[in-house]
């Protein structure tokens, strides 16, 4: 797959701005590297900015985690140091700044934290990446989608999908772009259904089966690359079935790379990025 022209950037009088401002809203004190990798993949993958949403306890800690180049912002939280309902206004009151939002890894099932996902799914006005905890609160509530006021790209795996459509893991791996069709159609919406052979299909019915990547990006931490890549991707210009095809190529390409200087036993999710 070529390289998409957006990407390349063959002018030298540009800004930062140019490339968008993704932010990312991820982690709680279990999972704070999920936030990492997400925010540092999408710098990366060629944001311009990027800002780490985090809930305000774990600010600080982040920061250390965190790469120098990724700016970080607390928000509102739960007593466990999840993200609070709050946090939906305080953010959608600021979200003006960004160009698009990445949402999911490392959230936690805190129930304030699954009507935050659900008031941002519905009211956010900019593109937004729904990955991992955030696809579980979407479970049973769906009709969600519909409400959306920008495009919505899904990025689950068989598990997550088996959730959000009510049915059984084996339903969905018996008929992976069938499914995925669907309700990219349904729903008007991409989705990225992952793994082996990852099926990335669009409201209009376009679908594209991906042919890379390999056994040694099972690990963990892998999954939380791929939302960052396609914001990256999506901020930068690309449309949101081009950013998710392109992004699940080089996803796993990089893992391929990755896979000729280490075993695949050996892998880890910060390969991927470097």
């Amino acid at each position: 797959m070529r390289l998409p022209a957006l990407l390349l950037r063959p002018k030298n009088n540009v800004h930062k701005n140019d490339f968008g401002h993704v932010l990312v809203v991820a982690g709680s004190p279990a999972m704070l590297g999920a936030a990492c990798l997400t925010s540092l993949a999408a710098m990366r993958s060629g944001a311009g900015l990027v800002t780490a949403a985090v809930p305000k306890g774990l600010n600080l800690t982040l920061q250390k985690k965190i790469s120098h180049v990724v700016m970080t912002w607390p928000v509102p939280q739960t007593r466990s140091m999840a993200f609070a309902f709050a946090a939906a206004a305080v953010i959608l009151g600021r979200i003006g700044k960004f160009n698009v939002v990445a949402i999911g890894p490392g959230l936690s099932v805190n129930p304030s934290t699954t009507r935050f996902v659900r008031r941002m799914v519905a009211a956010c006005p900019v593109p937004m990446v729904v990955d991992a905890d955030a696809l579980n609160a979407l479970a049973g509530h769906t009709d969600i989608l519909l409400e959306a006021k920008a495009p919505r790209v899904l990025t689950p795996h068989p598990g997550e999908m088996a959730r959000l459509m009510g049915v059984n893991r084996g339903m969905i791996e018996s008929d992976r772009e069938g499914i995925a069709r669907r309700y990219a159609r349904q729903y008007r919406c991409v989705v990225v259904l992952k793994g082996h052979r990852t099926v990335v299909a669009s409201p209009d019915g376009k679908v594209y089966i991906n042919t890379t990547g390999n056994a040694g990006m099972a690990t963990a931490g892998t999954g939380d690359v791929l939302p960052g890549m396609i914001a990256a991707f999506l901020a930068q210009g690309l449309s949101p079935f081009e950013a998710s095809k392109s992004a699940v190529y080089l996803h796993g390409r990089a893992g391929d790379r990755v896979s000729r200087k280490h075993p695949k036993a050996s892998m880890i999710a910060l390969d991927l990025i470097g």
